[in-house]
């Protein structure tokens, strides 16, 4: 397992239902960079069931940011309409980010890079650059891979990369995509984290 995935380094303070819903389908969540089949119907029927504050341990001080946190998971499962339904009732910049990532996931490219728009300098752009360049750092230079961190994180390339490889699955490039794309939605789903328990 890659360190970015978040059954590695479960993030505190999540509780173990917040821990057990990210372990399962451990080996093929958020492996598809489009998703064109439904997700797990067993995983959907759980995390309908599942509040916001039942995913933390601690008292929640910003609410917008612990429901971007199930928003997140069920994006992490591919369950898509789920998660805009969320995403799209959040007015946060972290709401219009898990919008944007949702919308690049079910490959309407040009509304990802609305929703990416909405939240250009969010906070957790600069750890996912870093991130990003350490993935990328002993790969030959390539433009457009280079485009993806150039001054700090650049969604905007990172989905035209995504439109360029979705359907090429055995391509080393879109295996990059799909392992920066983990790292995208942990450093999201970190962020919203800190923001709800006010870390």
């Amino acid at each position: 397992m890659r360190q970015d995935d978040p059954i590695d380094r479960p993030a505190d303070p999540l509780t173990p239902l917040s821990r057990r819903v990210l372990a399962l389908n451990a080996d093929t969540a958020y492996a598809k960079l489009v998703v064109h089949e439904p997700g797990d119907v067993n995983v959907k029927t759980m995390l309908q069931k599942t509040s916001p504050q039942s995913l933390l341990s601690c008292a929640i001080v910003r609410q917008d940011e612990a429901t971007g946190l199930l928003a997140g998971l069920y994006l992490w499962h591919d369950l898509l309409a789920e998660s805009h339904t969320i995403s799209q009732s959040l007015p946060s910049p972290t709401g219009s980010f898990w919008h944007a990532i949702m919308h690049r996931r079910e490959g309407d490219f040009s509304n990802s890079k609305y929703w990416y728009a909405r939240c250009e300098n969010h906070p957790a752009f600069p750890f996912i650059a870093m991130r990003v360049n350490q993935e990328i750092g002993s790969l030959p230079a390539d433009k457009q891979i280079v485009r993806l961190t150039h001054g700090t994180w650049n969604p905007s390339a990172f989905v035209d990369l995504v439109a360029s490889f979705q359907q090429q699955p055995q391509h080393p490039t879109h295996q990059l995509a799909v392992a920066i794309q983990r790292i995208e939605w942990r450093a999201l789903f970190d962020w919203s984290i800190r923001q709800a328990s006010g870390q």
